[in-house]
């Protein structure tokens, strides 16, 4: 079963040039984004069954990718 990705751009689409902005010019939201992108990536990837992880651990994992999405939209907030 293929699983979908949550990029950012598609979690946010009306944010998308402000996501763009920050991602150039500012560098603890370009760190943010980087890691967002690599936690959904672990997270797809264990979903499709291509990466072994315990239920425990993709739900770390998933928990982890909200709360990275929480920090960078309350960033893309703050700059509208």
């Amino acid at each position: 079963m293929h699983v979908e990705h949550h990029p950012l751009t598609s979690e946010f689409p009306e944010l998308r040039d402000q996501i763009h902005v920050l991602k150039t010019s500012n560098a603890h939201f370009a760190k943010l984004f980087e890691e967002y992108e690599s936690v959904d990536k672990s997270v797809c990837r264990a979903e499709d069954g291509l990466d072994a992880l315990s239920e425990v651990a993709l739900e770390d994992l998933k928990k982890e990718r909200l709360q990275l999405k929480d920090k960078l939209y309350g960033l893309l907030k703050a700059v509208q």
